[in-house]
């Protein structure tokens, strides 16, 4: 089977329903609590995806047991520094920043050591975010020049810290506090706004978290070496896998959708109140709270106009995953579309804020790149007849979904490689596409 897809036509006119994606960094999340626990956890509705069935396989690397259904997953806990493994265990975390970051603090107290792996992707990315805290800790890392592969000694003998999280990072955050629940003490973190699922998770399980919020950032203390039991999750929808479809019918012609059961988390929903900003219409519906995080369906209409905006860089961490499908809506808008301090686009699974940008130049929009910024014309009679082939992007999934929809919007044909990409997070996404009504060969 060919690894890539053939798009040549725009899609029609649509109204349809449909069921949000499980949420990746629950997913991932659920699974490490619950390996940590005391007992069974079961997790519903937890997400097929690569990144998520690595985690499983690293945690039965580790020693732990595990039943993967076709409605549930069932892990039983260790409980807390209960893992079980052989010195020098590798794991390979494959293309999960989210996994190899977080697996990173639950391994702070093992005294065996694990060599930690990646793919050409993950290996490029910087570690050193996560090994200064680690290090601190009292953890011993042994890195190929911050990056991976990731050689590491956890400690018998943690010291709490108190660290300055400045960067906006929900990985460097949960992972210093996945390591504060083997720690004696209270550990300290001064963090920049990111997404609070760990958080939540942690208030869920009662374990002792004190969090004190400001304007830019949140002061977070937990008491360490309180253990926890074991807990059924069901994981609510990703509004990163909604997205591609929130922006499929804003750009599309007298279309609307209901994405049911997403997870409208605050931290998280920058891509509404921004697309809202360009006057796009976005309804949220029968939102509910499940475990601390919000449920919501979100009804979403085609839109005859769209505004340029300048982003607030209050927006930035809330919407840090659907910039490039942002960035498309940008491309149709009247105006010009202003944004900053987005660096840390270029620190993920490939330099989204450059390969973005290349992208709209290369179907026609006027973009103005700097390194921590991006300045878009837009051009509302945006209208495709050529062929474009994209490639080469580091088999990053956001991209390849952010260029089937240009390519289902804007008109032309579009020869897309890599749709493997998809597998990291949404293997489901080219069927739900074809379900919409898209032609894709």
């Amino acid at each position: 089977m060919p690894n890539s897809v053939i798009i040549s036509k725009k899609i029609l006119k649509f109204d349809k329903i449909i069921s949000a994606n499980p949420d990746k960094s629950l997913s991932i999340r659920w699974a490490l609590m619950a390996a940590q626990a005391i007992g069974k956890s079961k997790g519903y509705n937890i997400l097929n995806s690569e990144d998520v069935n690595n985690t499983l396989k690293s945690l039965k690397k580790l020693g732990v047991k595990l039943k993967k259904r076709k409605n549930y997953c069932e892990i039983e806990g260790v409980g807390l520094n209960g893992f079980n493994f052989k010195n020098n265990t590798e794991i390979n975390c494959e293309n999960s920043g989210t996994l190899a970051r977080l697996i990173c603090g639950i391994l702070a107290k093992t005294n065996k050591t694990v060599i930690l792996k990646g793919d050409a992707s993950l290996s490029k990315r910087d570690f050193s975010r996560v090994i200064k805290p680690l290090n601190l800790l009292g953890v011993k890392i042994i890195s190929n020049s911050k990056r991976l592969p990731l050689k590491i000694k956890g400690t018998n003998f943690l010291k709490p810290i108190e660290f300055e999280e400045n960067i906006g990072s929900a990985q460097v955050k949960s992972c210093i506090m996945l390591a504060a629940l083997n720690t004696p003490g209270v550990t300290k973190i001064k963090a920049a706004k990111s997404r609070n699922h760990s958080e939540l998770m942690f208030k869920y399980l009662k374990i002792p978290i004190k969090i004190n919020k400001s304007k830019n950032f949140d002061r977070i203390e937990i008491k360490g070496l309180t253990q926890y039991q074991s807990f059924n999750y069901n994981i609510p929808g990703d509004i990163s896998s909604s997205s591609p479809f929130i922006c499929l019918a804003a750009l599309s012609k007298n279309s609307k959708i209901l994405i049911k059961g997403v997870n409208v988390n605050p931290s998280r929903t920058g891509i509404i109140d921004i697309l809202k900003k360009m006057n796009v219409k976005i309804i949220i519906k029968n939102k509910k709270k499940y475990n601390g995080e919000y449920v919501a369906d979100l009804l979403v209409k085609s839109c005859k106009s769209l505004d340029a905006i300048k982003c607030e860089k209050k927006y930035n961490s809330r919407a840090i995953d659907e910039f490039p499908l942002i960035f498309l809506a940008c491309a149709k808008a009247k105006g010009i579309s202003y944004f900053n301090n987005l660096s840390e686009l270029r620190q993920k699974e490939s330099d989204r804020l450059k390969i973005t940008s290349n992208f709209l130049k290369m179907i026609g929009i006027k973009v103005e790149e700097k390194f921590d910024s991006l300045k878009i014309y837009g051009n509302p009679k945006l209208d495709l007849n050529k062929k474009f082939i994209i490639k080469n992007y580091m088999k990053d999934h956001r991209v390849f979904m952010m260029a089937c929809i240009a390519a289902l919007t804007f008109g032309g044909k579009f020869e897309i490689h890599d749709k493997d990409s998809i597998k990291t997070s949404f293997p489901s996404f080219i069927k739900i596409l074809k379900k919409i009504g898209a032609e894709i060969k």
